[in-house]
């Protein structure tokens, strides 16, 4: 199991809900804000608490003074959020945890599935109104309405898991579902950077047919990856070839080594 981290820049585009809702083809449509300066780190031998501090530091040599707004995107993982947690308690930075509202929708699919089948319509709709109803900052009436749904239409313990997976979902991930102060600030809300992180830095190279790593081997193939997709490349391989040197031609002298040859 990898874990990634991408620390990147954005200028706030402000939205309301009913810009993350609307069709991709809707000309009303305000775009959300774009990641620009992308920076990453991933780690197969380290685990998340190494991984989020490295995030940290590169995120602190951007802005050491905490001047700029920080905004951490997770999926909900309780480690996750509390290394967050942690390290911005150690560093003294004010920052706002937000769960990926992709996160959110699969649940609510997930719940609906429980009341319509999956080619009725009827549970589009349905998810549409509970997800417009979560931006707009209402986790907790939606959770109840789940369960109350679940009730009235006389679901037993397994029919109803989905709904109250979402409903339990929803209840214990509240302080990070704030959608209405990320939109209004124009945070993103969505991880798709880091998303589009695990495709190309890790799965394209790791998760293919027969494919067989040591934990090191991985290790160093997702470093020389990370260290490549963020434009590092050329400065590295100036460093590996001057080390390189150095082992091969004056390691041996620095000792009062000579090597002769006849």
């Amino acid at each position: 199991m990898a874990e990634l981290s991408v620390v990147y820049d954005c200028s706030p585009v402000p939205r309301s809900p009913a810009d993350v809702m609307a069709r991709s083809g809707d000309c009303s449509k305000t775009a959300g804000p774009v990641a620009k300066a992308k920076w990453l780190t991933a780690s197969v031998a380290e685990d998340a608490r190494k991984v989020i501090e490295a995030a940290f530091l590169e995120a602190e040599r951007r802005d050491p003074g905490h001047l700029r707004p920080w905004v951490a995107l997770v999926d909900g993982n309780n480690h996750q959020i509390n290394r967050i947690k942690t390290e911005a308690t150690k560093r003294g930075v004010d920052i706002t945890i937000v769960i990926d509202w992709i996160h959110v929708v699969e649940y609510l699919w997930g719940a609906a599935r429980c009341f319509f089948k999956e080619a009725d319509p009827k549970g589009e709709a349905f998810v549409a109104r509970k997800a417009q109803a979560v931006l707009e900052g209402k986790a907790g009436i939606v959770a109840g309405s789940l369960r109350r749904k679940a009730t009235m239409c006389h679901l037993d313990a397994k029919s109803r898991q989905k709904v109250d997976e979402c409903a339990r979902y929803l209840q214990n991930k509240a302080p990070y579902l704030n959608y209405p102060k990320a939109l209004t600030s124009g945070w993103p809300i969505a991880t798709g950077v880091i998303e589009g992180a695990c495709s190309h830095l890790v799965k394209d190279r790791f998760d293919v047919t027969g494919a067989r790593w040591s934990v090191k081997g991985a290790e160093a193939i997702l470093k020389l990856r990370a260290v490549r997709s963020n434009g590092d490349w050329p400065e590295y391989f100036e460093f590996h070839l001057t080390q390189e040197h150095m082992r091969v031609h004056e390691s041996c002298y620095a000792d009062g080594v000579i090597p002769e040859a006849a």
